[in-house]
């Protein structure tokens, strides 16, 4: 073996020495990155152990996760814990779910006149049709009904019918109506022939005025009180700077008002007195309400409101209070921009918090209280017709509080516009799509 010159040995390991050092570096850069990402999937890791083990924690606690569960458009946080994102529950009974009618229009509002017979309106028609719910037979339109403007969300509305109907055969519908300066929500009525071919003398009683071009946010929904005296809900017309009038004390619009079944308004009224506001409202600051109950234990008028993006509202409502919109909100605008800088708290700023809101948005419409027995579990429940997600929201409330909320219908892809119960129990829906669905306590034995 040869002799290797120091000066050789020297460069050989000087060589190994660069070499060696090079691919370290090399190694510190990929074992940089990879500690990058395995640092991420550790965070990642842990917020899934963590949320794993907040679940684990309200299950051990007994605590049901809520009903929604899809996240938050907005940042804003509850007034108060119950306030959204109630418990989900889920009805024990065995459902029989059928669809009764179908191929109609919008179907956007119904009334049992007569035991499982529906006056049903059609909005974009503008006719007013008796859907039998035993056979599930469509009578040809009724005539006589008004002319209205269908465009957008305009048409024939809610109907209901006298409390002395059986004697007065008086129905009462609300529409869309083109009147000098644009469109108003209007309440007629007319009296239902003994043929049940036609409305006969029908009259518009109210105009919810003032009135404005745009061809959103009618509200329309109807319902009599104890007195014999109409609740009528309205929308503020959608449009900015149109929707502040919601707050103004002499225009109708986003406002529940209270009239006579001659359109006059109720001597009752909060602002009866006040020179500067229309006799008939009774509260104001909404958005545009679809959906009105009385809840069949307290006699409290219930409300349920569309939000923008999230913050829709069930409310319930008291004469002369003021419920925020446009100054308040728990949603956002449509195109992501905060709403007044983004203030959500409603009491803070001398307004009446709602009891429960939606975010996201559910699109709240009809709704009505379970007040029946037939399904003994969904007593004193409230029924909401959701057209965004499409679904139809039960909503379990105590003391006015909302504890619990399901989610049904949920693969039928509906839109549901209308919900009211039958003098039998049965919960009725109607849907953007056309179509009447019954919901009733499947019998011992069916498959």
């Amino acid at each position: 073996m040869g002799k290797i010159s120091w000066s050789r040995l020297t460069f050989l390991l000087m060589l190994i020495f660069v070499l060696a050092l090079a691919a370290c570096g090399n190694g510190d850069s990929s074992e940089e990155e990879t500690t990058e990402e395995s640092t991420e999937e550790s965070d990642t890791a842990t917020e899934e152990t963590e949320e794993s083990t907040e679940e684990s924690d309200e299950s051990a606690d007994g605590e049901s996760e809520s009903a929604e569960t899809e996240p938050k458009v907005t940042d804003f946080e509850p007034a108060f814990e119950e306030q959204t994102r109630a418990p989900e529950v889920e009805t024990e009974a065995e459902l029989d779910v059928e669809v009764v009618a179908e191929g109609l229009g919008v179907p956007w509002g119904m009334v049992e006149f007569d035991t499982n017979r529906l006056l049903v309106t059609q909005r974009d028609s503008a006719e007013l049709l008796i859907v039998n719910l035993e056979d599930g037979s469509v009578s040809d339109p009724i005539e006589g009904t008004p002319e209205v403007n269908s465009e957008d969300q305009g048409g024939l509305l809610d109907v209901t019918v006298a409390p002395d109907f059986d004697e007065s055969r008086t129905v009462f519908m609300t529409f869309s109506q083109d009147i000098e300066g644009g469109t108003v929500t209007a309440v007629g009525k007319g009296m239902l022939s003994e043929d049940e071919t036609a409305l006969e003398d029908f009259e518009v009683i109210f105009q919810a005025t003032p009135a404005y071009e745009g061809t959103l946010h009618y509200g329309g929904r109807i319902i009599f009180d104890d007195d014999g005296n109409l609740f009528l809900t309205t929308g503020e017309r959608s449009d900015d700077p149109i929707r502040e009038r919601a707050q103004d004390l002499d225009a109708y619009l986003g406002k529940v008002i209270h009239i006579t079944p001659d359109g006059e308004p109720v001597e009752s009224n909060p602002f009866i007195e006040d020179e500067d506001a229309l006799d008939g409202i009774y509260s104001y600051g909404h958005r545009n309400i679809q959906g009105v109950d009385f809840h069949p234990e307290t006699g409290d008028l219930w409300i349920v409101e569309f939000g923008p993006q999230a913050g829709d509202e069930l409310n319930i409502i008291e004469a002369g209070n003021n419920y925020g919109w446009p100054v308040v909100s728990y949603g956002i605008e449509y195109s992501g921009e905060l709403i007044n800088e983004g203030v959500s708290e409603h009491e803070a700023q001398g307004f009446v918090e709602p009891r429960y809101y939606w975010d996201p948005t559910s699109a709240p419409s009809g709704m009505s209280f379970y007040d029946n027995d037939a399904i003994s579990e969904w007593e004193n429940n409230l029924f909401i017709g959701g057209l965004a997600p499409n679904y139809i929201v039960r909503v379990v409330i105590e003391d006015d509080t909302i504890v619990g909320e399901e989610r049904l219908l949920t693969d039928e892809g509906e839109r549901f516009r209308d919900i009211l119960v039958t003098e039998d129990g049965a919960l009725i829906a109607s849907t953007d799509g056309g179509k009447i669905y019954r919901i009733t306590e499947a019998d011992e034995g069916s498959e």
